[in-house]
């Protein structure tokens, strides 16, 4: 089984954020089936399902804690992680991953401290790997909020960083 890693991003929901959901919470404890699109528009208020929110739509739903992680882990639409202000993608395509794309993920997690999949503590920054982005004659490529950086080295890393700190 893999191991599920949680941010160390600490939880910073609003009283707005909040009342939202107990209304979506409301509507849906008692339609057939509601679980799901309740973890749904939680991650839509959120931007993911922290343990805080999976707990407050467990207890609605009289369910454990427990059985609401396992449905948030199942599905690959939801994310237990919070995205960084920025997000950094680096293509792990067959152009870019034999032009040293492994290299710049290396370097990412090196300058970045997180691993690809997580956020950086100050909320900053999200790392993560993606498939062809359709920019195979720039390879190695980066994007970050949709910038596009190619034929990229690890030593550019730094100086592209530091545009959005």
């Amino acid at each position: 089984m893999a191991k599920i890693k949680l941010t160390k991003v600490p939880f910073k929901g609003t009283k707005e954020q909040a009342a939202e959901l107990d209304a979506i919470l409301a509507e849906l404890v008692d339609v057939p089936g509601g679980l799901m699109p309740a973890l749904q528009k939680a991650q839509k208020i959120y931007g993911y399902l922290p343990i805080e929110v999976q707990t407050r739509i467990a207890d609605a739903f009289g369910v454990s804690v427990e059985e609401v992680f396992g449905i948030s882990t199942f599905y690959s639409l939801f994310t237990l992680n919070p995205k960084g202000k920025n997000e950094v993608s680096v293509c792990l395509g067959t152009a870019c991953y034999v032009k040293g794309a492994g290299d710049l993920v290396d370097g990412l997690v090196d300058k970045l401290g997180i691993k690809a999949g997580e956020t950086t503590a100050d909320g900053e920054f999200s790392l993560v790997e993606t498939r062809c982005v359709g920019c195979c004659g720039l390879a190695p490529v980066v994007t970050i909020n949709g910038d596009v950086y190619g034929k990229l080295v690890p030593e550019q890393l730094d100086e592209i960083l530091a545009k959005y700190k």
